[in-house]
């Protein structure tokens, strides 16, 4: 509703701003013995209008208000020194510029809210967003929310629970040595790696898109997970000696931590993760 409202404002602004132009084109069209003096006002309206577009409406009524006495000023002057009366040319103008700085300030304020609310928004959605719309994974916000499931249900059945933290190895060196676009593909085929050597019931994240990092939680204890580390780094020892060394120019290594979870040392599933990036230090 709110949004709803802004945008009229800002629409009922815009088109008062153009009529307000259109008046003061008919305005000068019609006074031909003052168009150029008209000219430079109108010029000096806009002027003040823009330093409120880019500045705030205390700014441009400020100025405005300068304007009024500079202009009173000159019309006095014209009125004793050479005897001219004080027409509608003068109020016009009065009236016509403050007018359109206050219309333009509308239109400003209102673009403004809906700018911000469209950030908030877009923050909001990525807050929520629990895939990654490259990969498909689930992320860190989808690994919380399901962590606390799979905790509950290794304590409550004995189920071991191991979480793996997986990293590529030297990735910062890696980003520099091939382009952006083969960047997403090799996080989307370590990603297929990774999801083609666990079971279908375990699931697998990706913890952390800009430093290359998944996470993998595994319904097994420490020696099952090992089994799995060997398979991860056996598949990707075969995909650097055929398809990723003419793909990227560079062998892929990978960093694997191993953490089974106990609910007296794991108090969360953001201390999970923690203890897993832990293991990496022994992983060279």
């Amino acid at each position: 509703m709110r949004r709803n409202r802004s945008s009229l404002f800002s629409d009922m602004a815009f088109l008062v701003f153009l009529v307000l132009i259109f008046i003061c084109i008919v305005f000068i069209a019609g006074s031909p013995d003052h168009y150029i003096q008209n000219i430079i006002i109108l010029n000096i309206a806009f002027l003040l209008a823009l330093v409120t577009y880019f500045t705030n409406v205390t700014a441009g009524l400020v100025l405005n208000l300068a304007f009024i006495f500079g202009y009173g000023f000159f019309i006095l002057y014209q009125t004793v020194s050479e005897g001219e009366t004080i027409g509608v040319n003068t109020y016009f103008w009065l009236v016509m510029t403050p007018l359109l700085t206050v219309v333009l300030w509308v239109f400003t304020s209102t673009t403004r809210e809906l700018q911000a609310e469209n950030e908030r928004l877009e923050k909001r959605t990525a807050n929520l967003a629990t895939v990654d719309e490259n990969t498909d994974l689930r992320n860190t916000i989808s690994f919380q929310k399901d962590a606390s499931l799979f905790t509950g249900i290794s304590t409550r059945y004995s189920i071991p629970l191991t979480l793996l933290v997986v990293k590529v190895k030297y990735w910062s060196e890696i980003r520099r040595l091939i382009p952006e676009e083969q960047l997403s593909e090799a996080i989307y085929d370590v990603s297929q790696l990774s999801q083609s050597s666990i079971r279908t019931n375990d699931a697998l994240y990706l913890l952390d898109k800009e430093d290359a990092t998944w996470g993998l939680l595994l319904f097994t204890d420490r020696e099952g997970a090992k089994i799995v580390i060997e398979r991860i780094k056996f598949k990707l020892q075969e995909l650097n000696d055929t398809e990723f060394s003419a793909k990227y120019k560079v062998n892929l290594g990978l960093k694997i931590g191993a953490v089974q979870y106990e609910e007296a040392t794991i108090e969360n599933p953001l201390d999970f993760i923690v203890q897993a990036k832990k293991q990496l230090e022994y992983d060279v």
